[in-house]
């Protein structure tokens, strides 16, 4: 996945989301018959600096005191970071951030328009495009759009961001807000900015990429594989 550039325009990003379709293919989940080894990190991340303001604040889920703090840089169009959230996220989120155990952190890495747009949609307020939706909102916006990825990252008829629009329109958003959400220039230039921080900084060139307890981990993640990464350092 390219890193090379990280500043969109409004006319790539509106015209990205008009014309991108993508293949996005299908991940099998192998079953786990056998007990799950601890992931080994493929580097060390500084946590207090990755746990410095960045150009968006947080949307974090979990105690800020828990013992294990958890940060995903993540696309939206990426297929990894889908089968992430709709398989793995809520067993972990039920067993350790509700229960106090994990802070869990979730930061933009878009690799391309349609990734960027989604993000821009799920950090507005569909009401008020110009205001930063609540971590809440968040959170849920961004599970719906995984759940339904392929119907509006790769439709049949190609119209991205017709399916797209389509999306919005049941978290809230009408014309009007999806549009004026999609040409915020502040909000675009802050989702570029985050995505070339954890180029920089933390070393992030593929989705996901998890910052844990400072470790980085890449690549997708079974629930017992994270429960045991969890267990390991809580």
């Amino acid at each position: 996945m390219p890193t090379s550039s990280f500043s969109l325009n409004r006319r790539h990003l509106l015209c990205g989301v008009a014309a991108s379709a993508f293949s996005l293919s299908l991940m099998g989940q192998v079953s786990q018959a056998f007990a799950v080894d601890v992931p080994e990190s493929s580097g060390k991340v500084d946590m207090a600096k990755v746990m410095e303001p960045g150009p968006l604040p947080d949307m974090a889920m979990g105690d800020e005191k828990a013992p294990v703090t958890i940060v995903e840089y993540m696309s939206m169009t990426c297929p990894h970071c889908a089968h992430f959230h709709v398989t793995t996220f809520d067993p972990i989120k039920t067993k350790y951030i509700d229960s106090g155990k994990v802070r869990f952190i979730v930061r933009e890495f878009p690799f391309d328009p349609v990734a960027t747009a989604a993000f821009m949609l799920a950090r507005s307020n569909p009401t008020k495009p110009q205001e930063l939706a609540t971590p809440t909102a968040y959170f849920a916006m961004i599970s719906m759009l995984f759940k339904q990825q392929r119907a509006w990252a790769a439709p049949a008829d190609g119209n991205v961001r017709n399916a797209l629009m389509q999306q919005a329109k049941l978290a809230g958003y009408t014309q009007e807000t999806f549009e004026a959400c999609l040409t915020n220039q502040k909000l675009l230039d802050d989702v570029n900015a985050t995505m070339k921080r954890g180029a920089e900084e933390f070393g992030v060139n593929s989705t996901p990429t998890f910052l844990i307890n400072g470790g980085r981990y890449t690549g997708d993640m079974s629930v017992e594989a994270m429960s045991a990464l969890i267990d390991s350092l809580a």
